[in-house]
């Protein structure tokens, strides 16, 4: 492996901060990550059971299937990035080869061929969805485990991950606003009059969102390229084996304040698997709202992730990672479910009063902000574990921690979905009910039983990241004595 000077010693390049075009391009590869989440997320269920006619159990099971697959990927991707060795460093090769295997395979997922049956259009559905996944899998670990290697400072990493999740949201909301605004609209015909339903329309998706993946895996690469030179290169060849290899991984991950990081992500997941699943019944039944309603809302994520990405870097440096992460989520996960809290206390005017809808949206746009606030700094946590694991292993694992958050996020987001669909039976929610034909007390009950269904899980994730240790002094006498190490390892200079 080629590199400088530094490089060649293995010697971290210290504190010093990216400069603004790495971090924007190092931020804007999320936006391949949250393009292909909102369509798996979002649109792939009801194009292929509403609009192509495949049983939507099907649907569902091979979307199962594949995330199942990609969980599997992540640990395995993670560590084989984390001891790759070649001239372009661990991270990048995965980073461009990657780039066309996702553009082509997500195009072709929303290109299924006319006239194939039920079985048929499964096994195309799995295969393409399991192919995406992977793919984005084996460009997305080892690109956000370059994160910890930009800045070995304590705030900075929290800049640094801000411009992550800022374009990781903007991007896939950029798709949804597209969808909505523009294409649906465009492919409106005479036989089909609301273009959500017209498959034309997604095959326009799959070439514009593949299009945008293409550009901003390249982009991104490209765009850090030149801080190859400057990361640690893999550990030296050994011999491995698979108990060698869970070995290393058991006691990379083997520390307190990962496991609460761990756990706290389990609780998360869910969390966020129950708001989305029932995002859809409380905007178009408990509020009554209209499309144009809910794409103003949709518009609101973009002020949301400028609010996250701007405040999270200021908070690491006022209060710290940890207690700004627990302050900042404290406030959004009891502020996220206000709104609903006046409508059953009966605080609230009617859905036909203007402010109720005025109310959610800024409540909405704020409190969304702040949970990309704590997803920035918590991210940005684990990159400082990083740095102990080293202390404490004698390996660079950044693959492997990312990954193990990525795979339990995946893993466990269906948790949420399962909790949903008892609180939807608990409320008596009626099956195919139109907007302004469920009974009153049902919409109460519905709101009732969320309520503390989703505080339990935000506040007992709050309540668990407590646990986690690693402050800022901490994490700078983790540097000074990787430094230390570093420098007693070094053959002395030539010539003396």
């Amino acid at each position: 492996m080629t590199g400088g000077g530094e490089q060649a010693r293995g010697r971290a390049p210290g504190s010093a901060s990216p400069s603004g075009m790495v971090k924007n391009a190092f931020g804007f590869g999320a936006v391949a990550t949250g393009v292909t989440e909102t369509g798996f997320n979002y649109f792939l269920l009801i194009f292929y059971s509403q609009v192509i006619g495949l049983d939507a159990r099907l649907v569902g099971l091979a979307i199962t299937i594949s995330l199942l697959f990609d969980a599997i990927a992540d640990p395995v991707v993670g560590y084989w990035s984390d001891n790759f060795r070649s001239r372009w460093g661990r991270r990048h090769p995965f980073m461009y080869a990657a780039a066309l295997p996702v553009a082509v395979s997500y195009a072709l997922l929303w290109m299924p061929p006319q006239g194939w049956g039920q079985h048929a259009l499964f096994w195309y559905l799995l295969l393409l969805s399991i192919l995406t996944r992977i793919f984005i899998t084996l460009y997305e670990t080892p690109s956000s485990a370059l994160a910890p290697e930009l800045s070995y400072d304590y705030d900075e990493r929290a800049s640094v991950q801000s411009y992550r999740y800022f374009f990781g949201w903007s991007g896939g909301n950029v798709m949804t606003v597209l969808m909505f605004a523009i294409v649906f609209p465009l492919f409106v015909t005479a036989t089909i009059s609301n273009g959500q339903f017209n498959r034309e329309a997604y095959v326009a998706y799959g070439a514009i969102a593949a299009g945008m993946v293409l550009v901003a895996i390249l982009v991104s690469a490209a765009g850090t390229h030149s801080c190859i030179a400057h990361m640690r290169p893999a550990p030296p060849p050994r011999r491995m084996t698979l108990r060698i290899i869970f070995s290393e991984i058991y006691h990379s991950l083997a520390d307190r304040s990962f496991i609460a990081l761990f756990v706290a992500a389990m609780l998360g997941a869910a969390a966020t698997g129950l708001s989305a699943s029932l995002t859809f019944y409380f905007t178009t039944y408990f509020w009554g709202f209209t499309s144009l309603q809910v794409g103003l809302i949709t518009l609101g994520v973009f002020v949301s992730a400028a609010i996250g990405a701007t405040i999270a870097p200021v908070v690491s440096r006022r209060m710290g990672k940890k207690n700004g992460a627990m302050v900042i989520g404290l406030i959004a996960f009891l502020g996220a479910p206000l709104p609903i809290v006046l409508r059953l206390a009966g605080l609230l005017p009617g859905n036909d009063d203007p402010s109720v809808f005025w109310l959610v949206l800024i409540a909405n746009t704020i409190d969304t902000g702040l949970i990309i606030c704590f997803q920035i700094l918590t991210a940005a946590m684990i990159a400082d574990l990083v740095d102990q694991s080293e202390l404490r292993t004698g390996r660079r694992s950044e693959g492997v921690f990312f990954a193990a958050i990525t795979f339990v996020r995946k893993t466990v987001l269906g948790v949420g979905l399962i909790a949903a669909s008892l609180i939807l039976t608990m409320a008596q929610f009626p099956a195919g009910a139109q907007p302004g034909e469920v009974p009153a007390d049902t919409l109460w009950r519905l709101g009732a039983w969320y309520l503390p269904t989703i505080l339990a899980m935000w506040l007992t994730m709050i309540a668990v990241l407590s646990a986690y240790r690693l402050g800022r002094g901490d994490h700078e006498n983790n540097l000074r004595r990787l430094a230390e190490a570093r420098s007693a390892s070094e053959p002395p200079p030539m010539g003396i």
